[in-house]
């Protein structure tokens, strides 16, 4: 089902494309570094603390950073008033 009033520049969707791969990169390197540190805990109890910090730290960024894409892309998907459409005026 096609909806005429959704458009989306080519501008619009590459914004939204970077915005992906930041996120995507973000959240990469977040679960590299959670990954590590569980690896070594399971090595060394000693580096559990340091697991737990990493993961309360950086949780909440992850979230922070979907949450903003999703309002992003949600902007977009709002119906726009076309600037083009003349408003209509009655007389009185």
């Amino acid at each position: 089902m096609s909806d005429p009033d959704f458009k989306f520049t080519r501008q619009e969707l590459q914004e939204l494309h970077d915005q992906f791969r930041e996120f995507k990169h973000g959240l990469n390197n977040t679960l590299a570094v959670i990954m590590a540190l569980a690896e070594l805990a399971q090595r060394n109890p000693a580096h559990y603390e340091k697991l737990g910090s990493a993961i309360l730290a950086r949780g909440p960024q992850v979230v922070e950073q979907l949450n903003s894409f999703q309002n992003a892309i949600a902007a977009k998907l709002k119906p726009q008033p076309d600037a083009e459409t003349p408003v209509e005026t009655t007389a009185a």
